[in-house]
């Protein structure tokens, strides 16, 4: 088996890099290489870079500056800590979250690798089927209880049972789970899964105290580096350092996260020192932040953008004819101008050109002829054309809305725009409710765990499938991909098959990668990220 190595805890320190890569007109890629920081220039060159990991020339001073407030303009305001109902990545309430329970493994963008963050080690035996987590001695929770294997179990346990985000795919590939000792895990497979540490990184390693449950709610207490000090619900989350963390005391006193709506007034907030740490998304605002030389972390992620069908019975999307109508209706180059001027990364396959998963299948292409001619095949039997948009009421959804609305009926459909008030709304009603027909969104697949999260979106039986898309040839061919190492021939072979299967049942349209895009300011030293956007606050520190 590939990828398949001890993970052990390495020295703290370590050097973070990026990796460009080079898009030509004639979408030939170049891999430029693994680049010092601040070596990349975007607005020099007619060619879009794709670029993933830490930019920026700034060096760290060696003694760090204990106390201070730091304070993040949040994707989106979280309105429960709960892991079970937050999913654990950094736009949806994953810092958060990790800053509260820290995580047992983290991934390292430089190396590309999993590491022990509060484990010890997780080691995989020869044949893949078999994971040993060992936890590190002395960690506690914030209540002063033991981090024990029974607690890690305990927390894994309820997740599972709450259908917390990727239970699915974690129910299907783990037969037992057992403590073999009061700090060691032991989890058994159905078959080898590479991207198994990916799963203790996120939200199942997100390990709350079973202290949790008492009383009459949900009481967030972790063993991570800070503690809920305030918690307002859409406005503002204010978190306190923990003195006996393991890894020891915070720098910082007091960690904030406020919501704030519009990339650009992150930025603006930024300039303006009202926050100190921002999360932005859209290709200009991240065009923008690089100009204007902020250090931050670029992490790259295919089906960063995405038209999201409903594929539920009772919706238009239930017709695949209407799939491919919409799929053929969108002109991504189009696209990519009228809402991010130019500046995105827009394409029809799943895994581009500087992919590791890369194919040579190509995707679905803009042909509106074809779009009409299956959009009247369904009207003759019976459907009205009509579609529904669902968006958040700001600028750049408006606009997003307003291209895909304009190219959907120039072929013959009829779409109306449903503009709910916040992000938040959007996702309740895309992602728990189902109550959509199309909308406009990100799948993302995360350089440390693509096939995970591929799984989680288009298995039958994930209660992450937002797409309501079922196919037993996906699932099988996702359980193939799963027992495949990184960068293997055989990986990238299952990727066409991949790529073939959507182009013939469309759970969704491609519209192109996009960049998550994490900016700090200058006296900001210390954050480290790891897997699905999530920043590490535990060794952050403000300068003098």
């Amino acid at each position: 088996m590939e990828d398949l190595m001890p993970v052990r805890s390495p020295d703290r320190r370590w050097r973070a890099r990026s990796t460009r890569f080079t898009v030509g007109a004639a979408a030939v890629v170049a891999l430029v290489g693994a680049c010092a920081p601040g070596s990349a220039d975007i607005a020099a060159s007619p060619a879009r870079v794709v670029e993933n990991g830490i930019v920026g020339d700034r060096q760290e001073p060696t003694t760090p500056t204990r106390g201070g407030t730091l304070t993040m303009a949040a994707y989106s305001s979280v309105t429960t800590l709960d892991p079970t109902k937050t999913p654990a990545l950094g736009s949806t309430g994953g810092n958060e979250m990790a800053a509260v329970y820290d995580v047992l493994m983290r991934y390292e963008p430089s190396s590309g690798s999993f590491l022990p963050q509060m484990a010890e080690a997780l080691t995989a035996s020869p044949d893949g089927q078999m994971w040993t987590l060992q936890l590190r001695d002395g960690v506690t929770f914030s209540n002063g209880t033991g981090v024990t294997a029974q607690n890690v179990m305990w927390s894994i346990d309820r997740y599972n049972q709450a259908n917390g985000p990727g239970s699915q795919l974690w129910k299907a590939n783990i037969v037992s789970m057992a403590a073999s000792g009061p700090r060691t895990v032991t989890f058994t497979l159905t078959q080898p899964w590479t991207e198994f540490p990916a799963m203790l990184a996120g939200g199942h390693g997100m390990i709350v105290a079973p202290a949790s449950l008492e009383g009459d709610r949900f009481t967030p207490i972790g063993a991570g580096p800070f503690t809920v000090e305030r918690f307002r619900p859409h406005e503002e989350l204010a978190l306190a350092a923990r003195p006996d963390y393991w890894d020891g005391k915070p720098h910082l006193d007091t960690l904030r996260f406020v919501g704030l709506t519009g990339d650009m007034e992150k930025i603006e907030a930024l300039a303006a020192n009202d926050v100190q740490v921002a999360f932005v998304r859209s290709s200009e605002a991240v065009q923008r932040a690089r100009e204007n030389g902020y250090s931050s972390y670029i992490e790259t992620v295919p089906l960063g953008s995405v038209a999201m069908i409903n594929n539920r019975p009772g919706r238009p999307g239930a017709d695949i004819r209407v799939r491919r109508a919409i799929a053929h209706a969108i002109d991504r180059n189009a696209f990519d101008e009228r809402v991010d001027k130019g500046t995105g990364l827009p394409g029809s396959v799943i895994f581009p050109e500087w992919s590791p998963m890369h194919s040579e299948v190509d995707g679905l292409e803009y042909d509106p002829e074809t779009a009409s001619r299956l959009l009247n095949e369904a009207k003759n039997d019976g459907y009205d054309g009509h579609l529904t948009f669902l968006g958040v009421a700001a600028a750049k959804s408006q606009t997003t809305a307003l291209a895909v609305q304009s190219m959907l009926q120039s072929v013959g459909f009829t779409v109306t725009l449903d503009f709910q008030s916040s992000a938040g709304d959007v996702t309740k009603k895309l992602n728990v409710e189902h109550d959509y027909d199309i909308s406009y969104s990100a799948i993302g697949l995360p350089a440390a765990a693509p096939v995970n999260k591929l799984t989680a979106a288009l298995n039958s039986s994930s209660n992450s499938n937002y797409l309501g898309y079922t196919n037993a040839d996906m699932d099988a061919l996702l359980s193939r991909l799963r027992t495949t190492g990184v960068d293997s021939d055989e990986r990238r072979a299952l990727s066409g098959e991949l790529q073939t299967l959507v182009n013939d049942t469309v759970p969704f349209v491609t519209l192109g990668s996009a960049p998550t895009f994490t900016l700090w300011a200058d006296d900001v030293h210390g954050i480290e990220p790891t897997t699905e956007s999530i920043m590490l606050f535990g060794k952050a520190w403000i300068g003098a």
